[in-house]
């Protein structure tokens, strides 16, 4: 065999410089993909928590909503049969109203979670300082009912009108919401969209503990005060505290599950700014803080479902409607589908014979 022929069989081509350069680029680009990997099935495990809430919450909402709609028709119908209402009558009715407001405004977490609402950082100020401001608005209701409760009649005349009343609380949930606004910011690029977040972490740590002062520690040392005293003032008298009006149990439910949700949006809320500062949120985090968004607005949701379910004259309104449905749906039922049937009527006269014998 020629030695010449055994060296060319057994040389191989260079590859091309190109070739080199393409494999290059494909193995950096796989590196880098393989890297946002665990990014990203973070991502769809917390879009999947965040999901998950978002349809229990939706369900929670949609009770809300009908049960709140339900109240205020109970509360007109009320209101037209006695041409006027108690006064702890008109402050739970106030109440359920603003609770309403709340559950409307929070739609806009339905339409768009696992994201969020993209818009101006105006628009999105003011949809935060709207929701506070309602949700301060319910919770200086409470406390004002928790005022009556305890000095029944109120000793204040000013308290025993309901213009002064609505005048003070509007007042007083403004100029905190305002506070609130201010520590919020943001005091740039209003005119440019993001993503809008109601109580954002990164406004950080101040304003997470100004919120838990101002919306949750503020109202409800209030009201502790008041039940305090209300609970001494009855002990001495030897009478009957909350539980001798209907009001007042259905007081202490509302207030108790307000107390729950808003606790828990607070200290997820400055846990969050704390993580913030400290590191950027992951993925986990931010699903976490959507949920406590969820639970704090299912609060208004089952205080409109327990008012309805507790307080007397609500539930007898609701056992009356409900008997008319049924009483309809049975009437229709036992109905003929042939209604031109003319019954026969047999008619009995008497003679002249028949009544001499």
């Amino acid at each position: 065999m020629d030695l010449s022929t055994t060296q060319r069989s057994t040389t191989y081509p260079l590859p091309d410089i190109s070739t080199i350069t393409n494999i290059t680029s494909t193995s950096a680009t796989n590196s880098t993909s393989g890297s946002s990997l665990p990014d990203l099935v973070d991502k769809i495990a917390a879009n999947d928590i965040t999901s998950r809430g978002n349809y229990v919450y939706s369900v929670v909402a949609v009770l809300g909503l009908l049960a709140g709609w339900f109240l205020l028709y109970s509360f007109i119908q009320t209101y037209r049969a006695h041409r006027r209402l108690a006064w702890l009558n008109w402050l739970l009715w106030a109440f359920c109203g603003l609770q309403l407001l709340l559950l409307l405004l929070s739609l806009h977490i339905v339409a768009h979670r696992p994201h969020y609402l993209r818009t101006t950082g105006l628009s999105c100020a003011a949809l935060s300082f709207t929701i506070n401001t309602a949700s301060l608005c319910g919770l200086w209701m409470l406390v004002l009912m928790a005022y009556v409760l305890t000095f029944d009649p109120p000793s204040d005349a000013l308290l025993r009108k309901p213009v002064v009343c609505a005048a003070l609380l509007i007042l007083t949930s403004v100029v905190m919401s305002l506070l609130l606004a201010a520590l919020r910011g943001p005091s740039e690029h209003l005119q440019e969209e993001a993503d809008c977040f109601m109580d954002p972490a990164h406004a950080g740590v101040l304003y997470a503990a100004a919120r838990l002062c101002i919306v949750f520690l503020i109202p409800y040392i209030f009201q502790v005060v008041l039940l305090i005293s209300g609970c001494v003032r009855q002990w001495k008298s030897k009478g009957r505290f909350l539980s001798g009006s209907e009001e007042g149990p259905v007081f202490l439910t509302v207030t108790g599950i307000l107390f729950f949700s808003q606790l828990f949006y607070s200290v997820a809320l400055v846990r969050g700014a704390q993580l913030h500062r400290d590191t950027k949120l992951n993925y986990q985090e931010q699903a976490f803080l959507s949920v406590a968004e969820f639970v704090l607005f299912s609060g208004s949701s089952i205080s409109l479902l327990l008012v309805l379910l507790v307080h007397r004259p609500c539930r007898d309104s609701l056992h009356g409607v409900i008997g008319q449905l049924r009483d309809c749906c049975q009437r229709s039922g036992r109905t003929q589908p042939n209604r031109n049937i003319i019954a026969p009527q047999i008619e009995i006269t008497d003679t002249l014979q028949d009544i001499e014998s």
